[in-house]
């Protein structure tokens, strides 16, 4: 008896979501390879604790369509892509990745929707929230790096961004949370 409650299309787009969490913590990796390699150790750190989050984000999907009966399909994948030519480019660059991911988390909940896979559907709301957190996280880095002066920021500020990013926690306060005594 087939017991796989995902359709193909869902079940295909599901493991292809899977590959791209994990590119995205490939990328996220490289990042903070980059920023390590040129002496900025909290950032590269931030970064590799969020290259994890990204590989967590891949096992959710993986476990998701192992619950419902499916068989997620690894791929192969392609390089991070581009190195970052300077702390602004790659703040830029992990939004550009957070838009694009946003994206394609949006199409996922489209099929959903259009196929009445309500399971889908209720376990792509977890991401839907995420990305918001996401987006907003890599809004900020940029903001930081902008009010520490961005890429001629003094080695002062830059020093003072770094051990600030070392020990920032890695999730953005998300707008649901605010409060009128918490905005």
């Amino acid at each position: 008896m087939d017991t796989n409650r995902l359709s193909p299309k869902m079940e295909q787009a599901l493991s292809d979501q899977m590959n791209t969490e994990d590119l995205q913590s490939r990328t996220y990796f490289s990042y903070g390879i980059w920023a390590a390699d040129k002496g900025y150790g909290g950032i590269s750190n931030f970064l590799f604790r969020h290259a994890q989050e990204e590989r967590d984000h891949a096992v959710k999907f993986m476990k998701f369509v192992l619950d419902r009966g499916g068989k997620p399909r690894i791929t192969a994948l392609p390089s991070p892509g581009e190195e970052p030519s300077s702390l602004s480019h790659c703040f830029d660059l992990v939004f550009k990745h957070e838009v694009d991911n946003t994206e394609s988390i949006y199409n996922l909940v489209n099929i959903a929707f259009e196929e009445k896979d309500w399971a889908s559907w209720n376990f792509l709301q977890w991401f839907v929230k995420e990305q918001i957190e996401e987006e907003t996280f890599a809004m900020n880095l940029i903001d930081k790096l902008k009010i520490a002066g961005g890429d001629r920021a003094s080695d002062e500020s830059l020093f003072t961004l770094d051990k600030t990013l070392e020990v920032t926690p890695d999730d953005a306060e998300a707008a649901q949370d605010a409060t009128g005594a918490n905005p």
